[in-house]
């Protein structure tokens, strides 16, 4: 966005002076609402953010409705592949608007080459995420994109690498690193107030791959789907609506990230790596047990990523028969060390033990799957310059993590990985999971 020049303050009279002068000369002034210059709580449109938005469902319209919530934005541009939801986004911008202020493409690169665009959300099925993102860096917009960023290990380094080499802003959509009860847990797991650290708890999904294909189906006019581009960089398959209109593409090999562990686990690995004050790195060792993930830091951390819902071990809580299934929400993570631990969730509750840190303890009404507060971040990161809690390095790191245990998983063996060269140590099987073929012409 471009800095208007900024006039010179006018004198205390000049105002006064210009309204007499222009009424002896019989020309009526202009007389401009405050809101259009940003008074009365407004923003003038040359301090708004222009912003785009590509493939928009059901979890970026949450996402973006918290963006088109702040004064500060105009979105003036939207790109689905399916005609119901350009003209579903356009009728908002409408809304907001007026006619006009905003315009509906198909093709994304169509909206990436208006000059006026400063910044984009993709949100996008995981098979586009990392090839629109850098798409959209080399275009040079800033970029917030949602998890998992990169369905490969090789496209998470070169989406890493396009935002270090264009300079723009990039925020990944691991929200909870913007939301107060998970920064409180984080906050007493970095503060030493546990004690020593020794395990660190991630929520995943039950481990799945699918590599069948569904039935083919008669496949509509581009217009109204484009199929080709719904599939972008994934393998070609025959049209079926369930993969589009039902949303029912999750679990397959390829669309997915693998095993569809980043579902919760770009989430909850990601918490568990800033805890742990890993953010640089990444565990060594992977071991699947089942459809639990054992993994290992370097410096002995251990990583523990574990199925669907779960709390407190009861060995470590006297008060475990109060704990349900689940009771501090989904995407649960757990922090222990060796003088105590905490848990949380997408509920905002803590448990806590032992009983001395509940004078620590306070109230959180924010959920984990409000964006609000990381919108709001990036949004201020535009402006600034400034670099996000969720940026590409911190992404880079949380997902290779991620797919490494994905890997192991679907190997179904213990695998070792270098966080140096970010492959996998003397194992060549493993390392040609890191990377995938891309259907031309997108190779990014």
């Amino acid at each position: 966005m471009k800095t208007p020049a900024v006039a010179p303050a006018p004198a205390p009279s000049s105002r006064r002076a210009f309204l007499k002068q222009s009424l002896l000369a019989g020309v009526a002034p202009l007389i401009v609402p405050g809101r259009v210059l940003g008074r009365d709580g407004g923003v003038a449109p040359s301090n708004r953010l222009a912003l785009g938005g590509i493939g928009i469902g059901p979890r970026g319209k949450m996402v973006l409705e918290t963006m088109l919530a702040e004064k500060d934005v105009h979105y003036r541009a939207t790109c689905d592949v399916q005609a119901r939801l350009r003209t579903e986004w356009l009728g908002r911008a409408e809304q907001l608007y007026g006619k006009g202020a905003c315009t509906a493409y198909r093709d994304f690169r169509e909206l990436l080459a208006r000059p006026d665009l400063d910044a984009v959300l993709i949100a996008t099925g995981d098979r586009w995420h990392a090839v629109a993102s850098m798409y959209a860096a080399r275009a040079g917009k800033d970029v917030y994109c949602e998890k998992p960023c990169g369905i490969t290990i090789g496209l998470c380094q070169s989406l890493s690498d396009t935002m270090r080499q264009t300079g723009r802003v990039f925020q990944a959509g691991t929200q909870r690193r913007n939301v107060p009860n998970f920064q409180f847990a984080v906050h007493l797991a970095r503060s030493g107030k546990l004690g020593r650290l020794h395990t660190l708890h991630a929520s995943i999904y039950k481990l799945q791959v699918l590599h069948d294909w569904l039935p083919a189906e008669p496949e509509p006019d581009p217009e109204v789907i484009d199929w080709n581009m719904w599939l972008g960089p994934a393998p070609w398959r025959p049209y079926n609506k369930a993969y589009v209109v039902d949303r029912r593409w999750r679990g397959y090999y390829d669309f997915d990230s693998g095993a569809k562990l980043h579902d919760w686990g770009a989430h909850t690995v990601d918490l568990c790596q800033w805890a742990g004050d890993c953010d640089d790195t990444v565990p060594t060792d992977y071991e699947p047990e089942g459809d639990t993930i054992r993994a290992r830091y370097a410096n002995g951390l251990n990583l523990v990523l574990r199925p669907n819902r779960w709390i407190g071990q009861p060995e470590a809580a006297p008060n475990a028969a109060n704990f349900a299934v689940g009771s501090t929400g989904t995407c649960p993570v757990r922090f222990e060390g060796d003088e105590g631990w905490v848990e949380t969730g997408d509920n905002g509750s803590i448990e806590l033990h032992p009983a001395s840190l509940r004078q620590e303890w306070r109230a959180f009404v924010m959920r984990g799957t409000d964006p609000s507060r990381h919108t709001r971040e990036f949004l201020d990161c535009v402006k600034s310059r400034g670099t996000p809690a969720a940026n590409h390095r911190v992404m880079r790191r949380t997902h290779i993590a991620c797919h490494a245990a994905a890997i192991a998983w679907q190997l179904g063996r213990k695998v070792k990985f270098d966080p140096a060269t970010e492959m996998f140590v003397g194992d060549e099987a493993a390392n040609r999971m890191r990377t995938r073929a891309v259907r031309e012409p997108w190779i990014a």
